[in-house]
Parts: C-alpha cells; structure tokens; sequence
C-alpha cells in the first residue's frame, strides 16, 4: 500500500505540475485576473512537494512517524486544492456557458487584447482537474491507510 500511495503521489503531482505550468505560462502569478490566489496556489504546491519527499523517505525508512507526517502535511495540501477547485468552477463554468458566437464583433475571442481578461487557470484542462482531483483524494486514502497500518502487522 506504501508504494501503491508513492505512485497515486507522484501521478497526482505531474498532473499539479502541468496545471502550474500552465497557470503561470497565462500570467497567474502576475496577478491579472486569475481567480487563484499566489499564496494558496505556491502554499498548496510547497506543502505537497515536501510531503511527497517526506513519503519518499518514509517508504525507505519505515518510520511510522513520518508516515503521520505525511497525512498531516496532506490536510492543508487538501483544504488549499477544495479551495482552488471552489475558485476554478466558476471560471471553467463562465468560459462552457458562453454562446459560441456572443463577443465574435467585438473580437473577444481572438483580438489583440483578449487574453488580457481571461484568468490564467480557464486554460486547465477539465481531464486534467479530474485526474488531479481523483488521484489527490486516492493518494490521501492510501496514505491514511498506510499510515494506521504501521507497525499493526
């Protein structure tokens, strides 16, 4: 179940890194009019960069301690994504509901200054924001169990 919950991590992570790549290649980080805030997006990345190292080391240590540490790193890493996800559908939703042809005059789709108004995360992937999601909520559930698990053999 250790490794089972490494590789939920690591596909869950990949799936993170496109997402940032993405949000920071549209200019989130710059502020705009992305609907992520800096801190929660960097919070968020930070906490389950160092609780995926710290799983790394627990899967070659077996040290039950940093198995809990893990788990405990994932409760915010898992509250900042709740709340990314809460600011992200209404973006996504804004962006599925406009008629095809609405702004086509005006050039809102394709003139010279219509990306300067489209938050950076409207770029994600749906796929993507599932998988993550999916692969996140699996991760935190392997590792828990992981976690009672240890040393109860």
């Amino acid at each position: 179940m250790d490794i089972a919950a490494l590789v939920t991590w690591v596909i869950t992570a990949l799936g993170g890194f496109y997402m940032l790549g993405t949000w920071l290649s549209r200019g989130g980080a710059r502020g705009g009019s992305s609907h992520l805030p800096v801190p929660v997006i960097f919070g968020h990345f930070a906490l389950a960069a160092i609780g995926l190292v710290v799983w790394i080391v627990y899967v070659v240590a077996d040290k039950e301690a940093l198995a809990w540490t893990a788990f405990i790193l994932l409760v915010p890493v898992a509250l900042l994504g709740f709340v990314m996800l809460a600011r992200w559908i209404p973006v996504h939703r804004s962006h599925a509901t406009v008629p095809a042809g609405a702004g086509a005059g005006a050039g809102a789709a394709s003139g010279a200054g219509a990306g300067q108004d489209v938050p950076a995360e409207r770029h994600f992937p749906v796929a993507v924001v599932i998988a993550h999601g999916l692969f996140a909520v699996a991760t935190v559930l392997l590792v828990l169990l992981s976690a009672l698990s240890v040393g109860g053999s």
